[in-house]
């Protein structure tokens, strides 16, 4: 569970009550696809011919550049989080990094579930190193684009105990 209770005004966009842009909206799909893509390689190596993944990640940014329709990425999404059902460890969670991104559009708070589930890949490739998980959340920080940056690090603050605490620190 990645999704708050109650949902804060400002990751709800304007047009549905809240004080989120559509620009940063569109700022906070694009963060999501490159936390996805930078762990997407672990399920292409897990199951080479399975484009599900990579398609969501394109999907994310397909909607965030306005070339695809927030219901057809939504449904991309889907099937990346279908396409991670079958797998474990580490491949499942960048399955479902990418799966987040892609719904990104639908509900901006899934941005917080691509980034989570990419740090949880990052965690299971990587189970001898302890730092793993934080190596992955700074890189993660470091591409924030500064628009939104604010906005995601009190997000990450308040939704830290609802993404298994993967934005503390290790």
């Amino acid at each position: 569970m990645i999704l708050p209770e109650v949902r804060d005004p400002a990751m709800v966009t304007a047009r549905r009550g809240g004080t989120l842009s559509n620009d940063d909206h569109r700022l906070l799909a694009l963060w999501a696809a490159d936390c996805a893509e930078h762990v997407v390689h672990l399920v292409e190596c897990e199951v080479p011919g399975d484009t599900r993944v990579r398609d969501a990640v394109d999907a994310a940014r397909a909607w965030a550049d306005g070339t695809m329709p927030m219901m057809q990425a939504r449904a991309v999404g889907g099937h990346a989080m279908g396409a991670a059902r079958p797998l474990r460890g580490a491949a499942r969670f960048a399955a479902y990094a990418a799966g987040q991104a892609a719904c990104v559009g639908h509900v901006a708070e899934h941005d917080l579930g691509a980034a989570a589930y990419a740090i949880k890949a990052a965690r299971g490739a990587n189970p001898e190193d302890p730092a793993a998980g934080r190596h992955e959340r700074d890189w993660q920080r470091e591409q924030l684009p500064d628009q939104v940056r604010r906005l995601v690090l009190a997000d990450q603050s308040r939704r830290n105990s609802i993404c298994w605490f993967v934005f503390g620190t290790d």
